[in-house]
């Protein structure tokens, strides 16, 4: 055992029962859900341009592989269950860490779980008949049979992300096929392929338009870390499933969208729900509205089903540290699962759900999430510079030009995101601070 495995509290006691596909699975399957099927056209509008639409997706791809490299040497250093808590805990102490873990306890995970399974509900409701009420039920029955296989086994919940992500790989790449393959389209759609057209916005703008939505179409991808406790290898193979999980998801959007620019010009995108309907009517006629409400719903169910693995796994960890009941960091008996950390999250989503408020809040925590996981990788630094640092299994290749390059295009993100929604960020930047004195209390008591 590596001395970074073994520093830090004891966490080990989760079985490391899940490979290498599980992993890559939980990569891609979190960032492929129903980002790919908006971002593109709100995208499009704003550049104008097919070259600068491929451009970005290509920068943020390099950009997101640049912090998974970062991040799998973070992984092969702590492959404990928890993730960025972990690195955090690691490099800026337990203060910090609590901030990241209460505010993805209360906020972030689990109006991420509301968010995907209301989503999931309402493109339901156009393949069969739902109410509102309807919609809401279902939403809460997907959570709950997540949460009771991920309860159960963690296996059997690896095992249905894993099937769920390549049926969505599978689909989506019969998409792609079909578009060239029926000559739905034509490549004059992307003629001029340099210049802006008009109606565009001003190329900066436009660039901070699209960087964003390129970025929330990946987002997630670092959330495979939170359940290193139970990769076996982990040194090995959370750095590979990074990796390759980032390059397939990478592939996949810019194929995706050069399908829809063949398919539907530019000029003509209206809306992000226009511009997927006119997508499936050339594809698949009448039906389809109906073909890519299914496809949507399946991507966003393997998006789901990775946030209920994935995020209890923090608060395992806090609780295993002493920030949060005991009883939650402690695995069930039976079955070897945190089953009391993924019924809580599970319990809050579907409150939430049912009281269908989390939509803004989560608005409010993105910037500090984002903000949180640059600070992990920046770490990466200071961990380097201990004294007593071992050279980890696995380095990230070109350090410090990787870090530094994430870093950059992070803060420009950052900045972007502050100057879109000011309000959003400086209040959900408040409310994560009002953490600093609860943590003396949790602390105390």
């Amino acid at each position: 055992m590596s001395p970074q495995e073994s520093s830090g509290p004891p966490s080990t006691s989760l079985r490391r029962q899940l490979g290498l596909a599980t992993a890559t699975a939980a990569v891609a399957g979190e960032c492929i859900g129903v980002g790919i099927f908006l971002t593109p056209a709100g995208m499009a509008k704003s550049l104008g341009s097919p070259f600068w639409l491929i451009f970005v997706w290509i920068a943020v791809s390099l950009m997101t592989l640049c912090g998974a490299l970062c991040y799998g040497e973070l992984a092969a250093r702590f492959p404990r269950p928890g993730g960025t808590y972990v690195y955090l805990h690691e490099v800026f102490g337990s203060r910090v860490a609590f901030l990241y873990g209460w505010m993805s306890l209360l906020v972030l995970d689990p109006g991420l779980a509301a968010s995907l399974a209301t989503g999931l509900a309402g493109y339901a409701a156009f393949v069969f008949p739902l109410s509102p009420a309807g919609g809401r039920i279902l939403g809460v029955s997907v959570v709950a049979v997540l949460c009771l296989i991920n309860m159960a086994s963690t296996r059997a919940g690896g095992g249905f992300l894993r099937w769920t992500t390549w049926l969505k790989f599978a689909v989506l790449g019969a998409i792609v096929v079909l578009a060239f393959a029926l000559r739905t389209g034509s490549f004059s759609n992307l003629s001029p392929f340099f210049p802006q057209r008009p109606g565009s916005l001003p190329l900066f703008a436009g660039l901070a338009v699209g960087l964003v939505g390129a970025f929330y179409s990946f987002g997630g991808w670092w959330d495979v870390c939170k359940i290193g406790g139970e990769i076996r290898d982990p040194e090995r193979n959370l750095p590979r499933a990074m990796i390759v999980g980032v390059i397939l998801v990478a592939a996949t959007y810019v194929f995706i969208t050069i399908a829809f620019l063949y398919v539907v010009p530019i000029e003509s995108v209206a809306s992000d729900q226009a511009f997927v309907a006119q997508f499936g009517q050339v594809l698949f006629g009448r039906s389809g509205a109906l073909v890519f409400s299914f496809i949507v719903v399946l991507c966003v169910l393997g998006s789901l089903a990775t946030v209920v693995m994935a995020a209890p796994r923090v608060y395992f960890a806090m609780a295993s540290d002493g920030i949060f009941f005991r009883s939650v960091g402690r695995p069930h008996p039976r079955f070897g699962t945190p089953w009391r950390a993924i019924a809580i999250q599970g319990t809050i989503a579907s409150l939430l759900i049912l009281l269908a408020s989390f939509q803004e809040i989560v608005a409010y925590f993105i910037f500090p999430a984002v903000f949180f996981m640059g600070l992990s990788v920046a770490g990466l630094a200071a961990i380097r510079r201990q004294p007593n640092a071992a050279p980890a299994s696995f380095s990230t290749p070109g350090y410090p030009l990787t870090m530094l390059i994430f870093l950059a295009m992070f803060v420009l993100l950052l900045v972007m995101l502050a100057v879109h929604s000011p309000r959003q960020t400086g209040l959900g930047a408040a409310v994560v601070l009002l953490g600093w004195p609860l943590y003396r209390f949790v602390r105390r008591h």
